[in-house]
This record gives structure tokens, C-alpha cells and sequence, in this order.
């Protein structure tokens, strides 16, 4: 019944939020609401693989604690699918996509989104609340090692990394 499911929804909920996790909670200075819009961009950033999550998750972290915006594509593909109603494939971001105007749009807007940008597994969630401490703030798809990141903290070598990336996608003609 739809009780005995938002029951063992909430019991799942609290057992979850252990005081661990609530201590890690404070220490990062976000609220839960945060925590779970951030996890899902880690999540969705990462493709669901785990070995990545915690270093995007400090990655993510960085830009937010130096006033940065997330910049982070996966949140441009929800803004975009959110107003075709789920139903659009995107491939490839262009750079008239940054622009999209909605609040879930981190490269438009500062700051977090205002919810997650999909369903957040308890895995991504750790891994924002035990986030890597690094000082990366770019990162590019790594055409080298599919479903994977190329992380930095130069400009310069950004650049190089999302240069070969644009290559690769033109070469494959992903549009």
C-alpha cells in the first residue's frame, strides 16, 4: 500500500542519517537538501561509477567554497529534458546550451540547484559526504578512457583536456 511505502521510505530515511553522516552533514556546511541536489550531479557526472564520485564530489566542493559556479553539463541536459518533459537525447552540449535559462542550470546560475537532478543513490551521497580533499576545479571527459575524467587545477591544461575531448567528439561525430 501506498502507506507501508512512504513508512518504509521514511525508516530507510532515518536509518540512513546516521549521526556519522549528520556530523560529516555539519562539517560541510550544506544543508540536506544540498547534499542530495550535489550527489546527483556527482552521480549523474560520474555515469554511476562509483571510483570517480568522491574526486568529482571535492572537485564540486572547490568551485562552490570559492564562490565558483558548478558548471556542470549533466545539470544543462535536465534544465533542457525538463522542458520537453524527459522525452529529448542529448549528446553533446554547444555552447548556446550553457546559456538554457533555469534555476537546475550551473552554468548559468551560482550556487547548487534547488533539488536534485535525479533519483540520488545512498552511494553518491557518501561519497559527497566523504568527498575527496584535492584542489582540482576543472575536470573534462578523458577520450582516452571512455565514461571517465581528466582532472586539473590549470586552466592551461584544462584547455589541452577539453581541446582533445572536442576532437575526439568531431572525429566521432557525436553531435
Amino acid at each position: 500500500t501506498p502507506e507501508e511505502f512512504f513508512k518504509k521510505f521514511e525508516k530507510d530515511y532515518n536509518e540512513f542519517w546516521t549521526e556519522e553522516r549528520k556530523a560529516k552533514e555539519q562539517k560541510l556546511g550544506l544543508t540536506r537538501e544540498q547534499i542530495y541536489a550535489l550527489a546527483s550531479i556527482v552521480q549523474k557526472e560520474s555515469g554511476g561509477k562509483e571510483d570517480e564520485q568522491k574526486t568529482i564530489a571535492g572537485l564540486y566542493l572547490n568551485r562552490y567554497e570559492k564562490g565558483m559556479k558548478l558548471q556542470s553539463d549533466p545539470t544543462v541536459i535536465y534544465a533542457i529534458n525538463k522542458e520537453h518533459n524527459f522525452t529529448k537525447q542529448i549528446k553533446r552540449i554547444y555552447n548556446k546550451d550553457l546559456k538554457h535559462p533555469s534555476p537546475y542550470n550551473t552554468y548559468a546560475n551560482a550556487g547548487i540547484p534547488p533539488g536534485p537532478i535525479c533519483m540520488v543513490n545512498k552511494a553518491a551521497v557518501d561519497n559527497v559526504l566523504n568527498a575527496e580533499k584535492n584542489n582540482y576545479i576543472f575536470m573534462c571527459a578523458d577520450p582516452e578512457k571512455l565514461g571517465y575524467h581528466k582532472f586539473t587545477d590549470s586552466d592551461i591544461e584544462h584547455a589541452k583536456n577539453a581541446k582533445a575531448y572536442h576532437e575526439w567528439l568531431n572525429k566521432n561525430k557525436i553531435k
